[in-house]
């Protein structure tokens, strides 16, 4: 029996949904959005930080906390919730996408991933069980069965045999995982852009009754078109009463797109990765703090934001700081773009709980796409 409890508690005419996540490291409202924190920190912010911008939830990664400091480290130091000092719920992905990006430095064959460190070339074997293992001594909230994600998710034979992979190794993670563990496994589904790949992918995946479920392989370079094709077709091939994870993505606009289908679950390094480099989120589109236009600004990032940056300091500070490369203009900016996540994500939930979303996502659309100059990001 899982520890994880999930209670749909409005539904919208477009298919979206607000529910209730219960975890054991505290409940979260859904659609949520989770800030990434690979190393076991969201880069450049502080826990208290992160809960005053809202944040419920944080995304970590098995395969970079086990190469450093370790699994065993971690344990000792209390888990993960102890070692990063955030006391809400944990979700760690598998290892399945770094298997994909650092391609020239792992093997894959049945068994699981052998990892070549590029660090220092120290060799790490992953499995289904392994990660399953890694996962439950960390002491996460929820963690991902290692699944394959394939390089060009468009290539049909690619996309079947990195699905019927996954399904493999996601038996073997069921048969891994423990009823009595507060560590919750969602499986993946894999099958590229093919929709009747990831069909029969997902039906193998709902009879093995996960807790909860992902779409994977998405968003790895094909373009937005397919991306968003897929994923409104793969929502609706996934359990209605469990939570629905979209992995990686994605932008506001992206967001905006994918509540309105019903799904639960999101993780992106948006936020902070653009807020490092002066990249600025707001409800009328994009801003580089960094152009020569806020110089002279003395007005917030965002009018009507609650965030430290927004409260305290104006457009033409934060221009100087990017410009002088100082910390706390990454910083600000980063935390400015988490609470801007974080309050869409709100208004999202308020506008599925009015049952008003069609005109909230028409809306929202048009002044985002008039700001960025029709771009996103």
């Amino acid at each position: 029996m899982s520890s994880l409890r999930f209670e749909i508690d409005s539904r919208a005419g477009s298919g979206g949904r607000v529910g209730t996540l219960r975890l054991p490291h505290g409940d979260v409202e859904t659609p949520a959005f989770m800030p990434v924190g690979t190393y076991g920190t969201v880069k450049g912010l502080t826990p208290r930080q992160l809960r005053g911008a809202g944040v419920q939830m944080l995304l970590s990664n098995i395969y970079h906390l086990a190469q450093r400091p370790g699994a065993e480290t971690v344990a000792r130091l209390g888990g993960i919730h102890r070692f990063m000092g955030w006391d809400g719920p944990v979700l760690t992905d598998s290892g399945g996408f770094q298997a994909f990006s650092l391609a020239d430095h792992v093997k894959i064959d049945e068994e699981g991933a052998l990892f070549r460190s590029p660090i220092d070339g120290a060799r790490m074997l992953l499995t289904a069980e392994s990660v399953v293992d890694l996962e439950v001594r960390l002491g996460v909230d929820v963690g991902m069965a290692f699944d394959v994600c394939v390089a060009d998710p468009g290539d049909r034979r690619s996309a079947a045999d990195g699905a019927a992979r996954t399904l493999r190794w996601a038996r073997r993670t069921r048969a891994a995982m423990s009823d009595g563990s507060p560590t919750s496994i969602f499986a993946i589904q894999q099958g590229g852009l093919f929709e009747d790949l990831r069909r029969e992918n997902a039906a193998a995946l709902v009879d093995l009754d996960f807790p909860g479920y992902a779409v994977g392989g998405l968003s790895v370079g094909e373009g937005r078109e397919d991306t968003m094709r897929v994923a409104e077709a793969a929502v609706a091939m996934l359990p209605d009463a469990k939570p629905r994870y979209m992995m990686g993505m994605g932008t506001p606009l992206d967001l905006v797109e994918l509540c309105g289908w019903g799904y639960d679950l999101f993780d992106c390094v948006l936020p902070t990765r653009n807020g490092r480099n002066g990249s600025v989120f707001t409800g009328g589109g994009t801003l580089s703090i960094r152009n020569a236009c806020h110089a002279d600004f003395d007005g917030p990032l965002e009018d009507g934001c609650d965030c430290e940056a927004c409260i305290g300091f104006s457009r033409g500070y934060l221009h100087h700081l990017a410009k002088r490369g100082e910390m706390l203009g990454a910083i600000l900016c980063s935390l400015h773009n988490v609470r801007f996540y974080q309050r869409l994500m709100s208004e999202i939930r308020a506008a599925l709980s009015a049952d008003l979303y069609d005109g909230f996502r028409r809306g929202f659309r048009a002044r985002y796409e008039e700001g960025s100059g029709g771009t996103d990001g």
